[in-house]
């Protein structure tokens, strides 16, 4: 129970990594706030919170909206960690991205993260309350792949947000932190890991040579807002199997 007492903040919590970041949370001894879109998606990972013997608040809301922007606010008044899962992709060719579809990758990958960690550290801030902020960012925050212009250029904005805010926030004791996972198998990306072939190449970039969980990402959020993290601020942990080390 490293995490007993504290309160966790968890955006895309409905399913894939964001859920299971929630449910580690839990299972680590924090009580969560789940957010996400679906309502009925965050009432059954609500469920498993409490399963855990842990509260859970959830604020169903859509985080590239102003208005849903606004009432995250009414969740995060006890907050010490914040975990932005929340996240999208359109694969597709740099020549085919259309403003439509760069503007919903930037709004939800760049522009929800700023804006949620703003509000979460003001309130930090005002309490006078030590923290940790981890953002699901990527490999392709460290590396580019073809299809993956828009995305890479989410997530490399999102390494240097991490960076920028770790080294102005260390003063007040809130740490901040990136976790670059490699493929992981969840909804979104299913359906492009049924192309056997992208399969293949996927796999023959992983030294490791295998998938990876959101098990494997989770434990490593959990890792991060832990006291066994406290001096680790401003670095991206790759759970990558070995993608950008080659």
């Amino acid at each position: 129970m490293v995490l007993a007492g504290r309160q966790a903040l968890v955006t895309g919590a409905g399913r894939g990594i964001g859920r299971a970041c929630a449910l580690a949370l839990a299972e680590a001894g924090a009580d969560v706030a789940l957010v996400a879109r679906s309502a009925g998606e965050l009432d059954q990972v609500a469920r498993e919170v409490q399963e855990r013997g842990r509260r859970a608040r959830v604020v169903a809301g859509d985080l590239c909206r102003e208005q849903d922007l606004g009432r995250v606010a009414g969740v995060v008044d006890d907050t010490s960690i914040l975990v932005n899962a929340a996240g999208t992709n359109i694969p597709e060719r740099f020549v085919d991205v259309t403003a439509e579809h760069l503007d919903r990758i930037l709004d939800l990958n760049l522009r929800a993260t700023f804006l949620v960690t703003r509000e979460v550290v003001r309130q930090m801030l005002a309490a006078g309350r030590a923290g940790s902020i981890t953002t699901i960012s990527s490999q392709m925050g460290h590396v580019g792949y073809p299809g993956r212009t828009a995305y890479c250029a989410s997530k490399h904005a999102v390494e240097g947000l991490t960076k920028a805010l770790a080294v102005e926030l260390a003063p007040q004791r809130i740490r901040v932190n990136s976790v670059a996972p490699t493929f992981v198998e969840t909804p979104l990306t299913r359906p492009l890991l049924a192309d056997d072939a992208f399969r293949a190449d996927v796999l023959s970039r992983i030294p490791l040579g295998q998938l990876g969980e959101p098990r494997d990402v989770a434990a490593a959020v959990v890792f991060l807002a832990s006291e066994e993290a406290r001096m680790i601020t401003g670095t991206s942990l790759r759970v990558d199997g070995g993608w950008t080390a080659i």
